[in-house]
C-alpha cells in the first residue's frame, strides 16, 4: 500500500484491527490521515491535516510565529517574482529561499548573493524546481549559528520535551557543500544546556501548541522544532517538523528509558500530563550511508555487503534507501543506511558508530567522516 494511499491504509487497519497506527512520514499526515483515522474511531499517533501545516506550508509555520511572538528570522512570502525580486533587492546577504511545501528536506537554499537568491526564487516559482511545493516561496534573513533539534511528545495540552539532538545537514565535510535529509547525528547535544530547554519550552514548544489549540487545530503527536542558537544564546525556529526527525530519531529514542508505547498511548488518550519521561544517561552517534551522487542524481540496485549478522544493544543499523532482491539487500534510494551506536561519551559512541559503519560496503558508498565534530 502506498504512503499517500489513504483509503488503502484505512481498509487495511480496519481488516487488520490495527489497534494503532504510528505515522513516520510526513506526506500523509499533511494528506489528512489522521484525520480520516479518527474518524473510522481507528487510533492514530499524529496530528491532522490542519496541524500538519505547521510542517507542509513554510509560510503557515511562519505565520504562526509571529501571532505567537515566537523567535524566527524575519521573512516574507510571495508567490509572484516581482515583489520577490524587489524585496531581495531590499535585503541584506546572505539569504535563505526556502519552499513553502513538502520538498524531502531539500527545499531550503542558503544564498550568498542576491544573484543566487533570485536564481532560487526564480527556479521555484518559474521553474518548477519543487512542483507545487515552491509555487510560493518564502524568503528569511540568514542566521548565524549552531543547530540543535528539540522534538517534544505533546497531546494539545501538555508538551514534554526529548533529549536535544544535533544533525549534520550538509552533505560535505565540516558542514560544506549542499542540504540533505540529513547526514548523521549525536545525542544529547551539550548546546541544549537545561536553561536553554527550558527556553525552547516556554518560547517555542508551549506556543506552538497552544497557538495551534487556539485556532482549533490541537497537536497530538510529535512536534520537531529546528533551532537556530545564535552566539549570544538566543534560540531561534528555523523549522517546524509535524513527526519524529530523521536522522534525530536514531539517536533519541535509543536512549529513551520509559516505554515509548506508553508514552505514545498517553498522548492518544490525552493525558501526557500524568507520564513521567526518564532518559538513559549515555550517548548517541547516528552516521548515515547514502549512495555516491546524493543529493543530486544517483545509482540504485547496487548491492550492499557487511551488514551485522546478529542483534545488539549498542549497535543498531537502521534501513532507509534499502530494497530486498531475491537474497541481497540492495541499494534503492539516496539515504541507504544508518548506524547508530551507544556508548557512555559521545567520543566512545563515534569511535563504536565508524568501527560499525567500516565493513559495510555498497558502490558509490558515501559517509562523511566527522559526524559530532563540533563536541569533539
Amino acid at each position: 500500500i502506498k504512503v499517500d494511499d489513504l483509503p488503502g491504509l484505512k481498509a487495511f487497519a480496519l481488516q487488520e484491527g490495527i489497534d494503532l497506527t504510528i505515522v513516520g512520514p510526513e506526506l500523509p499526515l499533511s494528506l489528512g490521515i489522521a484525520d480520516e483515522f479518527r474518524k473510522a474511531k481507528l487510533r492514530i499517533f499524529g496530528p491532522t491535516q490542519n496541524a500538519a501545516m505547521i510542517e507542509s506550508s513554510k509560510s503557515f509555520a511562519k505565520d504562526l510565529m509571529v501571532r505567537e511572538h515566537i523567535p524566527t528570522a524575519l521573512s516574507r512570502t510571495f508567490e509572484r517574482i516581482e515583489p520577490a525580486m524587489a524585496y531581495i533587492h531590499e535585503c541584506a546577504v546572505p539569504l535563505v529561499v526556502k519552499a513553502d511545501g513538502l520538498a524531502a528536506g531539500k527545499g531550503v537554499i542558503i544564498c550568498s548573493t542576491r544573484k543566487e537568491a533570485i536564481e532560487a526564487v526564480t527556479d521555484m516559482l518559474e521553474g518548477q524546481q519543487f512542483g507545487q511545493a515552491g509555487a510560493k516561496v518564502v524568503v528569511e534573513e540568514f542566521i548565524e549559528g549552531e543547530e540543535l533539534t528539540v522534538m517534544a511528545f505533546a497531546d494539545g495540552r501538555t508538551v514534554i520535551p526529548m533529549i536535544p539532538a544535533q544533525d549534520h545537514k550538509r552533505i560535505g565535510e565540516g558542514d560544506t557543500g549542499l542540504n540533505t535529509g540529513g547526514m548523521g547525528a549525536y545525542a544529547p547535544a551539550p548546546l541544549g544546556t537545561s536553561a536553554l530547554r527550558e527556553r525552547i519550552l516556554q518560547e517555542v514548544l508551549y506556543p506552538a501548541v497552544n497557538g495551534l489549540s487556539r485556532v482549533g487545530s490541537p497537536y497530538y503527536g510529535v512536534l520537531y522544532a529546528g533551532i537556530m542558537v545564535r552566539k549570544d544564546g538566543q534560540p531561534f525556529v528555523l523549522e517546524f517538523n509535524a513527526r519524529f526527525g530523521d536522522p534525530e530519531t536514531q539517536v533519541v529514542l535509543p536512549l529513551l528509558k520509559t516505554d515509548l508505547l506508553d508514552i505514545i498511548e498517553a498522548v492518544v488518550q490525552h493525558r501526557l500530563d500524568q507520564v513521567t519521561v526518564e532518559w538513559h544517561d549515555q550517548a548517541a552517534v547516528c552516521v548515515v550511508l547514502t549512495s555516491g551522487g546524493y543529493p543530486g542524481a544517483y545509482k540504485t540496485g547496487m548491492p550492499i555487503t557487511g551488514l551485522p549478522v546478529s542483534a545488539s544493544k549498542s549497535v543498531m543499523v537502521f534501513h532507509a534507501g534499502t530494497d530486498q532482491q531475491g537474497q541481497e539487500v540492495v541499494s534503492h534510494g539516496g539515504r541507504v543506511l544508518g548506524v547508530t551506536a551507544l556508548d557512555d561519551t559521545i567520543r566512545g559512541a563515534q569511535k563504536r558508530a565508524y568501527e560499525a559503519v567500516a565493513p559495510i560496503q555498497f558502490e558509490g558508498r558515501y559517509f562523511r567522516s566527522d559526524i559530532a565534530h563540533r563536541v569533539l
